[in-house]
């Protein structure tokens, strides 16, 4: 049976591309299409009751980086996308119509259901800042579409969200201590660290950080022994919240770094047992003389 047709067959094509195409033929079949692949077989065309062009350089870099048994799932994903995103008129695959709205989000890596579906970075060990478009992740395929590498794509998204928006800022006490609330209307209050020096003063040692929703940072300075019973305030605090992360982290230098606070009961009483990294430690050790 013949599913599709090429413009034009390549003098040299791998097998896999072979499989690849024969694969998304049937997909594109069960789903009410015939296609027509480019000569170079960089996008196909969908036709039905509409005609939707795909392109395919993201997908076949993905493939190549997966097991066959990933590919079912990679082109049944990408196809039904493309589908969903006709009727908005927007390919994601298309970096020049998609930047304005490229944007980040910080998630906790155990919300991620496969970090392998979608492009971000880790911010540390349980965090990663994510690349959407519109309120939805993209995924490698889609980015490796674009002229850019992940990377450069993230410090768009980044530079759009500093556009975006200018978070509100407030003073606010956690049982007795002071710190400051962050919030903002998108979700990507994270992503504004790197502009806290603009909100506040930000002493040498950095500050401890909080976050309780993508929409809101709580910060505390890190600028004298007090902030051991802020450590406690703020890990109390992220706890009850059940938002994004129940961790305090501490900002400096341009890196979130998790501060290791663990909450036990001892003869019936709660106390925090702090295990914080080297650099944080010698930070405690000076601040305490």
């Amino acid at each position: 049976m013949n599913l599709f047709k090429r413009d034009r067959e390549p003098s040299r094509r791998s097998i896999e591309d072979v499989d690849l195409d024969s694969l998304l033929g049937l997909v594109a079949e069960s789903l009410g299409y015939s296609c027509v692949f480019a000569a170079d077989g960089s996008s196909l065309t969908l036709s039905g009751d509409r005609e939707i062009l795909v392109r395919l350089t993201g997908l076949r870099r993905e493939v190549g980086r997966r097991p066959r048994d990933d590919w079912p799932m990679l082109v049944s994903e990408h196809l039904a996308n493309a589908l969903a995103a006709a009727d908005e008129r927007l390919d994601v695959c298309d970096l020049d119509q998609v930047k304005p709205l490229l944007r980040t989000r910080v998630e906790a890596v155990d919300e991620v259901a496969d970090l392998t579906r979608v492009v971000g970075r880790h911010l540390n060990g349980d965090l990663v800042e994510l690349l959407t478009v519109g309120s939805r992740p993209v995924r490698p395929e889609e980015a490796g579409c674009w002229p850019v590498p992940s990377g450069r794509a993230l410090e768009l998204a980044v530079t759009n969200v500093g556009r975006d928006e200018r978070l509100e800022l407030e003073a606010i006490e956690l049982s007795g201590t002071p710190v400051w609330r962050l919030t903002g209307r998108t979700p990507a209050a994270a992503t504004h660290l790197r502009w806290l020096g603009d909100y506040l003063p930000i002493p040498a040692d950095g500050v401890l950080v909080v976050l309780p929703d993508p929409y809101t940072l709580i910060v505390h300075p890190v600028d004298g022994i007090g902030v051991v019973r802020a450590l406690e305030r703020l890990r109390v605090h992220a706890v009850r919240t059940d938002g994004l992360s129940p961790q305090v982290y501490w900002w400096h230098e341009g890196r979130l770094t998790l501060i290791r606070a663990d909450i036990v009961l001892q003869d019936g009483l709660a106390r925090l047992v702090v295990a914080p990294p080297p650099e944080f430690a010698k930070v405690l050790a000076r601040l305490a003389v």
